[in-house]
């Protein structure tokens, strides 16, 4: 709820505060006053386009700032924080301005945000009901959101919409698997016929590295075996070997090497220089020795060479790729195969998901409907009272086929103004007051289930009089024992069912006219009331009516 309103520059305002409280609280004042400019600034904090004519002249800038009384745990403080803003303690600090040259700025809880920001968070706080302010009543979408409201409705319209993002979900994923079947079956193909040619050859791990080097071997082994074993001969079978001659050496050292310890460790150096030339003989003998030339196996090796040699074309520089790639076509393949499971998954998971969607959507339908007889059936009775005793509100619901969010149901407001004549669209069939009226009737039944904290109704009594302006200030106090509720109006019958009473008084000083905001209590409301009455605050038998009005209200409550 709102707990002050502060205005600044706006219109024939220069500057007020309006303390709200809880319960009904009534606007006054002459016409031309500047009533309608508290409305008007609850407007620019609903995100209201405005231009530079609502600021007041000589005024740099028109000012809003409203405190408003918010759950800290509740989805509006959620969205305040989304947008940067704090919240002190419960209090919730909304501000728009706009500069006299146009511009606008808005914003929420100390943080500057978008118009459109400040206008969406404070629409779930405050809803305000004008004679141009009905979009409830004209919007298809809002009229079955009020009827959902008045069935209590939500947790299976909650359900329907569930059921039906899944659906969109399922359908989205089968038509992305279909659309690209042809590429997946191509895929397919592709990857089995690769597998197939893989498979058939039998490649392993490092083979083309082996064959390479058999290859290679097997083609020289003549001038291996040659070089082998000459370099063998030369070593330690010649007489000239190096073997016989580093023997000699050794022989010349053993015979003085005991003499000095560091010949002799030298000698000993050359020691194991023999010992490695002869193994080292000795293995190149045997190398040599076991160096076959075998044609056949030359020729099998080079066969296998060629039929790997595609594959590595195709697949890999080398066999560790090719074999990953396999591994990889492998895995994919699989995925493909899937993808055709999935599909008729996804038939079967539609079926399901469709015949579970129906039955909850027609029995939100049943529901809606038996909603609908009920919210038509109250309305009606408050239009009776509402100085509308001919009207009759129909909510006229109305099965389709095609699945929607919301069901498959539309809603439509329909209203026969007069006996005789035809059901109209709510917007075709009531004039701007009575609008007014039949919102305040719908909020009258609707009470206590909105989550809109504050109503705003600006001369919601157009047209009425008499005892059935009475019934509207009846209606609208029973209002504000559920909510905060803010009412301009002209007619003292409103106003005296009023738990708190502003007055909006204009002066004039020279060339200047300003108006300010009054709080009214005791004497000062009576005569408000006999002023609104008899046109005159001294009139006797006025203050005698504004007495009795009062009296007629503080009964009827």
């Amino acid at each position: 709820m709102i707990s002050s309103l502060s205005l600044k520059g706006l219109g024939v305002i220069d500057a007020a505060d309006l303390e709200l409280e809880p319960g009904l609280t009534v606007l006054t004042g002459e016409t031309g006053a500047g009533k309608t400019m508290v409305v008007a600034s609850l407007q620019l904090l609903l995100g209201q386009r405005a231009s530079a004519d609502v600021v007041r002249k000589g005024s740099p800038n028109a000012q809003v700032t409203a405190h408003l009384h918010v759950d800290p745990r509740g989805p509006s403080a959620s969205r305040v924080s989304d947008a940067g803003g704090v919240l002190e303690g419960h209090t919730l600090t909304a501000v728009r301005t706009i500069a006299a040259q146009g511009r606008s700025r808005a914003a929420l809880g100390g943080a500057a945000v978008p118009v459109g920001v400040l206008g969406d968070v404070i629409s779930d706080l405050i809803a305000v009901h004008g004679q141009h302010e009905q979009s409830r009543l004209t919007d298809p979408g809002k009229q079955r959101d009020l009827l959902d409201r008045f069935g209590r409705l939500e947790s299976l319209v909650d359900e329907v919409s569930r059921g039906h993002a899944a659906l969109l979900d399922l359908h989205r994923e089968q038509a992305e698997l279909t659309g690209n079947e042809q590429l997946r079956l191509r895929e397919a193909d592709a990857l089995r016929f690769g597998l197939d040619e893989i498979r058939a050859v039998a490649p392993s791990l490092g083979e083309d590295h082996d064959l390479r080097q058999e290859e290679e071997r097997l083609a020289h082994a003549v001038e291996l075996k040659r070089a082998a074993l000459m370099a063998g001969s030369a070593l330690a079978e010649d007489d000239r070997s190096l073997t016989e001659q580093l023997a000699q050496v050794q022989r010349g050292l053993d015979e003085v090497r005991n003499h000095d310890a560091g010949l002799d460790a030298l000698a000993a150096r050359l020691d194991d220089v023999g010992y490695l030339l002869s193994d080292l003989a000795s293995d190149l003998n045997g190398y040599g020795e076991s160096v076959d030339a075998d044609p056949s196996r030359l020729a099998a090796v080079q066969d296998r060479r060629a039929a790997l040699t595609p594959l590595l074309r195709k697949y890999g520089p080398d066999l560790d790729q090719v074999l990953a790639w396999a591994a990889d076509a492998e895995q994919r393949l699989s995925a493909v195969a899937g993808a055709d499971r999935r599909l008729e998954e996804i038939a079967l998971e539609i079926e399901r998901a469709t015949t579970d969607w129906r039955a909850r959507a027609t029995e939100l339908s049943e529901q809606r409907a038996a909603a609908a007889a009920s919210l038509s059936k109250e309305v009606s009775a408050e239009l009776a009272a509402l100085a509308m005793p001919d009207a009759e509100f129909l909510v006229d619901v109305r099965r389709g086929e095609t699945p929607a969010s919301f069901g498959l149901d539309q809603v439509a407001f329909l209203l026969c103004p007069h006996r005789g004549s035809d059901y109209l669209p709510v917007h075709r069939g009531a004039s701007g007051g009575e609008l007014s009226r039949i919102m305040l009737a719908i909020e009258v039944v609707l009470a206590g289930t909105s989550d809109v904290s504050t109503l705003v109704f600006d001369e919601v009594d157009a047209g009425v009089g008499g005892a059935a302006a009475v019934e509207v200030g009846r209606r609208l106090a029973l209002l504000g024992q559920h909510r905060q509720v803010l009412v301009v109006t002209h007619l003292p019958q409103v106003a005296a069912f009023a738990d708190d009473h502003w007055m909006v008084q204009k002066s004039t000083s020279g060339d200047v006219t300003a108006s300010d905001l009054r709080h009214l209590e005791g004497e000062q409301r009576v005569e408000e009331l006999t002023r609104m009455l008899a046109g005159l605050a001294e009139s006797s038998s006025g203050r005698a009516h504004a007495e009795e009005l009062l009296e007629v209200a503080r009964i009827r409550k």
